[in-house]
């Protein structure tokens, strides 16, 4: 499933946010970015680990990072969920699972004894030149901020 290493490329992506603008890698040239792929919107895990990256915004905004979740959830799904939460950062619609199967986090998952395709839970940090600069395949959703600050 995982494709990506440390050190590699990041794959360009575009899609949409909450806003139905279209979001790439390149508008994040020379920039740091945490681009978080989480399976669903309001739901408690995906909740816990966005509030937690909510809440640690301003120590990523002082470091130089930008914040983008990524989930298969509809923009207007997005935009309920940013509204209930105040989430800071953008979230993109990825439908069509295009980013997360660039990623290499789309895949088999099986819950309750049931098999079905979905997104594993995965952040990777891209530096300022595009390139991975670290992945966390174990995210701690309720204290995901610290996992990344401290890294």
């Amino acid at each position: 499933m995982f494709h990506l290493k440390e050190g590699d490329k990041a794959p360009d992506f575009s899609a949409a946010n909450e806003n139905g603008q279209t979001i790439s890698l390149k508008d994040y040239k020379g920039k740091k970015l945490v681009l978080y792929f989480y399976p669903k919107d309001d739901t408690p895990g995906c909740t816990a680990e966005a509030c937690s990256l909510r809440d640690g915004y301003p120590k990523f905004m002082a470091q130089g990072y930008e914040i983008l979740g990524v989930s298969p959830d509809s923009v207007k799904k997005h935009v309920k969920f940013r509204e209930k939460y105040s989430l800071p950062f953008s979230l993109l619609a990825d439908e069509d699972h295009a980013v997360s199967e660039a990623y290499g986090v789309w895949g088999e998952k099986k819950f309750m004894g049931r098999t079905y395709n979905g997104i594993h839970r995965t952040t990777f940090v891209i530096d300022r030149n595009g390139n991975i600069e670290k992945i966390i395949a174990k995210v701690d959703t309720g204290k995901h901020a610290e996992q990344l600050l401290e890294a």
